[in-house]
C-alpha cells in the first residue's frame, strides 16, 4: 500500500483569514437570531424576510436584510482567501450581485458620473464632477421612483434631467475635479499642464442646428498653459466667464473642458450644460398670482381667527396655464426654428411642475429652499424643449404647477413656528417661459398674470398638507381630475368663484399691504432689539396683511431630492389590518407605493387601532387609508412612538415617558383632529364617498409636500400589506464624502 500524501500545512495568514470569516458568520448569525426574537414580540404574527420581502422589492432596489450580510460575509471570506478571484464552482455573476449591492452609493455615482462626463482619450488625467456656481447638472437622482401611470393625452416626451443649474447672466463660475487614469505613469499624471474650456449655444433639437465643435460656440478659452519653460502655476480653483462676452437671459449653455497631463496628452470632458435665468425684478414678465379666495382670507376686514381663515384655504389650489398652438408659431419660423425652451418656475410654500402631464423633477419637500421668503425667494429652471418640437409635439401645451404649505402657509398650531416669525402668505406661483431660436433670439412667453385667459387655478385634490404632521390626499378628486394639467382638459375659466374642486377660474394677483421696512421692524421688537416707539412705520389696519415676497434668485444649492430608495427590513402583521414596516435606520422622507396601495378593509367592530382614526370618514362610511411613522417604538406597547416635537402630546417622548393627562391637548389652538393628542407624522389617503371602485386605492403613490422622520411607518387598515413598498429617503443632493 503506498504511503498517503502528506497533509498540507496552512500557513498564518490562511488561518487568520478563515478565523475572521468564521467570526463574521457567527456574529452575522447573532444578529438574525436577536433581531428575530426581538421582532416577534411586536405583534402577534411576524411576517420575516424570508417568507414575504420579495413582496417587497422590486428590481434595482436597496435592501438591508441581515440575511444578505451572511451570505456576503461568506463571499468575501472566500473573495480574500482566493487572492481576489472566485473559485470556478461559484456562481460569479450572482456574487458580483451581492458585492455591487453593497458598494457605497457615492462610489456609485462617481463611477457613473465619471462614465458621463468624460470622454476615452489617451491623457492620464481625467476631468470629471464639472459645475457651475458649485452647482451640478443631475440627470437622474439615484432614488427617483418608478415614473406614475401617466394621464392618457399626456405627452410621450420625457425631461432630460431631475436639476438643471441655472445661473444670473453675471455671475458663472466653472469649476471640475480631476483624477489620474487608472495604469497611468505616476509622473505625466503629477499635474495639469495646461487646461481649455469650451462653451456653446445648446441646441435641444435635431434638424435644427448643428452641434459640431465649432458651431455656436460663445467662449473658447484656447489652450492656457499653466506648465512651461516660462511658467510653473498651479490650476486654479475656478475660472470666471469672461466679462466681455455677455451671456443673455432664457439661453442654455453647453461646455466642457480638456486637460493636459505632463506628457502634453489631453483627456477631454463630455458636454453638461447650464441655463442662463432672470436676475433683476425688470426681468419678469410675470407676477405672483393666487386664488381669489386664498387672497380674501388676508384680509384686514375678513372675519375669524388664523386657523378658521388656515381651514378656508383648503382643498390647495392647482395652477396651469396654456401655451396655445397658434402663440407658438407667431414665435418660430422655417429659417428660424426653436432650438431651446426653458420654464422657470417658483411657488410658495412648496410647489411640483408638470409639462403636458409630465413630472420634471421628483423634487422633494421643500422647493423652493427654506429662506426668509419675505427677503429672496429661489426659483427653478427646466429644460422643456422636447415638449415642443418634434412631429409628435405639435399643438397646445399646458403648464402645471401643484403646491404645499410648506414654510409658507403651515398649519398655525400651538407650540408650533408662529406666523408672526415667519413670513406668511396665501400659497402662489411665479412662472415663464423662454424660447430660444436658432437666431440665438429669445422669445418670452407664458407670463403668470392675475386675470388672464392664460392661467387658471382651482382646488385640487390635497386636502390639507403640513410639511411636519403630513398630507390628507382626495383620491376622488385625484381620480376625477385626471389629466388637468394637458390640453385635452382644458376649458374656459368661470366666472363665478367657488371653494370646490376641479372649479377652474382666474387667479388674482398676490396682494400685501406690509412693506418690507414694516416687517423689518416688527421683527425687531419683537427680538428687543428695537423699542417700540423707536419704530418709524405705523402698524397697518387696513388692506391685505400677508407678508411681502423678497427678490427671485436662481437656486443656489442642490436640489432636495429622493437619493435613495430602500425596501423596508421586516414588515409585521399587528393585527385588525395594521402593518408594522421597519427599514433598520432613520432617516427624512415618505412612503411610496410602486404599485398604489391595496384595497382598505374596515377592521372589527368600526374601531381603528390607536393613531388610525379618522372620525369624519367613519361617520361619512368613506374609505381611507392611514400611515403613521416614527423613529422608535414605544416600550410597553411596541406601538410607534408618534410623539413629532417634545410636549407636543400625552407624553414627552423620552424615555421616562413623562405624561400629560388625557386630553391635556383638547384645546391648543388649531390641533389637528384625529391625532389623539399626540402631534403625529400621519399621511392619509381617503375616497370621500360610500361606492368605491376596486383600483381606486391604487391610483395612490406618495405624499409630496411632508417630510417625516422615521424609521418605522404603519400602514392601517388592508388585509394585506402593500406590495412593492419602498420608503424614500430625501435629502440634498450633494454627494457624501
Amino acid at each position: 500500500m503506498p504511503p498517503l500524501p502528506p497533509i498540507p500545512r496552512l500557513g498564518r495568514r490562511t488561518l487568520l483569514l478563515y478565523g475572521l470569516g468564521i467570526a463574521i458568520i457567527l456574529f452575522s448569525l447573532g444578529n438574525i437570531i436577536w433581531s428575530t426574537i426581538h421582532l416577534n414580540r411586536i405583534g402577534s404574527n411576524s411576517w420575516s424576510a424570508a417568507n414575504s420581502k420579495a413582496q417587497f422589492i422590486s428590481e434595482g432596489s436597496f435592501s438591508n436584510s441581515l440575511r444578505h450580510s451572511a451570505i456576503e460575509a461568506v463571499n468575501i471570506v472566500k473573495f480574500v482567501a482566493y487572492g481576489g478571484m472566485f473559485p470556478e464552482n461559484h456562481d460569479n455573476e450572482n456574487a458580483n450581485a451581492i458585492i455591487d449591492d453593497r458598494i457605497d452609493s457615492k462610489s456609485k455615482d462617481a463611477r457613473q458620473e465619471e462614465s458621463v462626463n468624460h470622454t476615452d482619450e489617451s491623457g492620464s488625467i481625467i476631468p470629471f464632477e464639472l459645475s457651475v456656481n458649485h452647482l451640478k447638472l443631475i440627470t437622474h437622482a439615484p432614488g427617483k421612483p418608478p415614473t406614475p401611470p401617466l394621464p392618457p393625452h399626456a405627452s410621450s416626451s420625457v425631461p432630460n434631467e431631475d436639476f438643471l443649474p441655472v445661473v444670473r447672466p453675471n455671475e458663472v463660475t466653472f469649476r471640475w475635479r480631476h483624477r489620474p487614469r487608472v495604469g497611468s505613469p505616476a509622473a505625466d499624471a503629477a499635474r495639469v499642464k495646461a487646461y481649455r474650456i469650451i462653451a456653446r449655444r445648446f441646441v435641444g433639437c435635431d434638424n435644427c442646428g448643428s452641434k459640431g465643435d465649432g458651431d455656436g460656440v460663445l467662449w473658447d478659452s484656447d489652450k492656457v498653459v499653466l506648465i512651461d519653460n516660462e511658467h510653473d502655476n498651479d490650476l486654479p480653483t475656478s475660472i470666471r466667464w469672461p466679462a466681455e462676452t455677455a451671456l443673455d437671459i432664457g439661453h442654455m449653455i453647453e461646455w466642457r473642458v480638456t486637460l493636459w497631463d505632463m506628457a502634453d496628452q489631453t483627456s477631454t470632458s463630455s458636454w453638461t450644460k447650464f441655463a442662463v435665468g432672470p436676475e433683476k425684478e425688470d426681468d419678469w414678465k410675470g407676477e405672483w398670482i393666487v386664488h381669489a379666495i386664498d387672497m380674501a382670507t388676508f384680509h384686514f376686514d375678513r372675519k375669524g381667527d388664523a386657523c378658521e381663515k388656515w381651514y378656508m384655504r383648503h382643498p390647495l389650489p392647482l395652477f396651469r396655464g396654456l401655451l396655445p398652438y397658434q402663440s407658438l408659431q407667431s414665435f418660430l419660423h422655417d429659417d428660424d426654428p426653436l432650438v431651446s425652451a426653458l420654464l422657470v418656475v417658483s411657488g410658495l410654500g412648496s410647489f411640483r411642475a408638470t409639462f403636458d402631464g409630465v413630472p420634471l423633477s421628483p423634487s422633494g419637500p421643500v422647493d423652493p429652499p427654506f429662506t426668509d421668503y419675505s427677503q429672496r425667494v429661489s426659483y427653478r429652471g427646466f429644460d422643456v424643449t422636447n415638449f415642443l418640437v418634434g412631429d409628435d409635439n405639435v399643438g397646445s401645451h399646458v403648464v402645471g404647477i401643484t403646491v404645499g404649505s410648506g414654510w409658507w402657509d403651515h398649519r398655525p398650531v400651538t407650540g408650533m413656528a408662529k406666523p408672526e416669525l415667519l413670513a406668511n402668505g396665501p400659497l402662489t406661483v411665479i412662472a415663464q417661459l423662454y424660447l430660444t431660436t436658432a437666431s440665438g433670439k429669445v422669445h418670452i412667453t407664458m407670463p403668470t398674470k392675475g386675470s388672464t385667459a392664460t392661467w387658471q387655478v382651482s382646488r385640487g385634490h390635497i386636502k390639507e398638507s403640513d410639511l411636519f404632521t403630513g398630507e390628507m390626499i382626495d383620491l376622488s378628486t385625484l381620480t376625477e381630475m385626471e389629466g388637468w394639467d394637458t390640453s385635452s382638459k382644458w376649458s374656459i375659466a368661470e366666472t363665478k368663484l367657488s371653494p370646490s374642486q376641479n372649479h377652474w377660474s382666474l387667479p388674482v394677483s398676490y396682494i400685501t399691504n406690509i412693506t418690507q421696512r414694516e416687517r423689518r421692524e416688527k421683527l425687531s421688537v419683537m427680538a428687543n432689539a428695537l423699542d417700540k416707539s423707536e419704530m418709524t412705520t405705523r402698524t397697518t389696519r387696513k388692506g391685505y396683511l400677508a407678508s411681502p415676497i423678497g427678490q427671485l434668485f436662481p437656486s443656489e444649492i442642490p436640489p432636495i431630492l429622493p437619493m435613495e430608495r430602500i425596501a423596508p427590513d421586516e414588515i409585521h402583521d399587528l393585527g385588525s389590518g395594521r402593518w408594522l414596516l421597519d427599514f433598520g435606520r432613520a432617516f427624512s422622507g415618505m412612503l411610496h407605493f410602486d404599485k398604489g396601495l391595496p384595497q382598505p378593509i374596515i377592521p372589527h367592530n368600526n374601531t381603528y387601532p390607536r393613531a388610525h382614526g379618522f372620525g369624519d370618514a367613519s361617520e361619512k362610511q368613506w374609505s381611507f387609508i392611514t400611515v403613521v411613522y416614527g423613529e422608535s417604538l414605544e416600550m410597553t406597547t411596541g406601538d410607534i412612538n408618534r410623539v413629532l416635537v417634545a410636549g407636543m402630546g400625552l407624553h414627552d417622548g423620552g424615555p421616562r415617558h413623562n405624561s400629560e393627562p388625557e386630553g391635556a391637548q383638547d384645546n391648543a389652538f388649531c390641533f389637528p383632529d384625529d391625532h389623539d393628542g399626540i402631534l403625529t407624522q400621519k399621511d392619509v389617503y381617503v375616497y370621500p364617498s360610500e361606492s368605491i371602485t376596486n383600483d381606486m386605492f391604487s391610483r395612490a403613490r406618495q405624499s409630496h409636500f411632508t417630510t417625516h422622520a422615521f424609521r418605522f411607518a404603519e400602514i392601517c387598515c388592508t388585509s394585506e400589506p402593500p406590495t412593492n413598498v419602498h420608503a424614500l429617503m430625501y435629502r440634498t443632493a450633494m454627494q457624501e464624502w
